[in-house]
């Protein structure tokens, strides 16, 4: 019986984030720590998909996007994110923004480059680049309010980095990269002739006056970034997998490849629908934020009431906060005793990190959920300092 395995996959694990939410299945607990929501998608997306199934969108689209999709896609990057785009040779039309990391990476990093990544991170960017046969380097976001340390920064670049990943509004912290860092990260993209592949999949979900900037549009990146976002968030259906990478046209077709041979292309009737959520009116992103701006009052009070430090996120719909004062051995142990003992899932924050003794104090929760669910969840949360007196 064949033995061997391929040796990359020894350098990461499975998501950590599945991990707690298969573990919350099984103790029934309240699952805060995946990000997607556990209420109903808008009622106009659902119809305008049973609509698409009707009118026979049933076989394959062209690979990279069906041309409605695309078009829509288009008028709303440059609408919303202020980007050039050409609907036929800029877009590319991805099962998820996960989807479209990965196939950017393939399609633009040979093995023996380098590519900076930012810690907290979103856990799939070091397995990105490990399987596109490079190396990671690491950058702390430092605190306080996840800082971006300029000479660490620069530091990390060298001749042979190729990219680096940018992830604003930022999973796991919630920072909202601001124009000055991002002109930073510009700077050092164009002084070492690197890639910037951004990840703004949250870009509608920001708090506080708060500003969703692409890095894209700053001078000299519009050639040397690929911008990916999707619907997965913003619209409530993570399950539907619709994403999108916006990139030069050189890049677009390096990218059409690879995505050609990972996925063939996105559900044809899906991204039907998708081209109508692309055009709801501005009135649902006011709604928006203001539904999320509620829900994370709920769970930033319980948070806090709980004994927990944190701080209200800029953007995306999650929480970090700091269990350092609860006399937890480490964030894993934090984690196994709100699941077990509460019976609310979080995610230990090692699992963001390179350097897991930056995460020892942390977990994430997200509020992504119900306000029933979140009520419920505060209930929960409310007993954590009489539980630990007990043990």
């Amino acid at each position: 019986m064949p033995t061997g395995v391929s040796s990359r996959t020894a350098t990461f694990t499975e998501s950590v984030i599945r991990e707690m939410t298969r573990r919350a299945l099984a103790r029934g607990a309240i699952n805060l720590a995946q990000g997607f929501p556990d209420f109903p998608a808008p009622h106009e997306l659902k119809e305008a998909a049973k609509r698409a199934i009707d009118a026979d969108f049933n076989q394959y689209a062209i690979t990279h996007g069906s041309p409605n999709f695309r078009r829509a896609i288009a008028d709303k990057v440059r609408s919303y994110n202020g980007i050039e785009c050409d609907p036929d040779r800029n877009v590319t039309v991805t099962c998820g923004a996960t989807e479209a990391m990965i196939a950017a990476m393939l399609a633009l990093i040979d093995p023996g480059d380098e590519v900076v990544i930012f810690e907290p991170f979103y856990e799939n960017y070091g397995p990105d680049v490990i399987l596109a046969g490079a190396t990671p380097r690491h950058v702390a976001l430092r605190d306080p309010g996840f800082a971006i340390d300029r000479a660490e920064l620069e530091a990390a670049f060298s001749p042979r980095t190729k990219a680096i990943v940018v992830n604003t509004p930022h999973n796991p912290s919630g920072k909202v990269f601001t124009r000055a860092e991002l002109e930073q990260i510009a700077a050092l993209c164009i002084r070492f002739d690197a890639i910037a592949i951004t990840d703004e999949i949250y870009e509608h979900i920001i708090f506080d006056g708060a500003r969703h900037i692409s890095i894209a549009t700053l001078p000299g990146m519009a050639e040397r970034t690929i911008t990916i976002s999707g619907l997965s968030k913003t619209y409530s259906i993570t399950g539907w997998r619709l994403a999108y990478a916006i990139a030069s046209e050189r890049f677009t077709n390096a990218i059409r490849k690879v995505h050609d041979f990972l996925t063939v292309g996105a559900p044809h009737p899906l991204q039907e629908a998708g081209a109508a959520a692309l055009r709801l009116p501005e009135s649902f992103y006011a709604e928006l934020t203001a539904m999320y701006s509620r829900k994370r009052e709920i769970l930033f009070d319980a948070l806090v009431g709980a004994g927990l430090k944190c701080t209200k996120p800029a953007g995306a719909y999650y929480i970090i906060a700091d269990t350092g004062d609860l006399g937890f051995k480490d964030d894993l142990q934090a984690a196994d005793f709100l699941l077990d003992e509460v019976g609310v899932a979080a995610v230990p924050g090692s699992s963001f990190y390179r350097h897991p003794d930056l995460g020892r104090r942390k977990i994430r929760f997200t509020f992504s959920k119900s306000d029933k669910t979140l009520a419920a969840a505060a209930a929960r949360l409310a007993t954590l300092k009489e539980k630990l007196a007990a043990r």
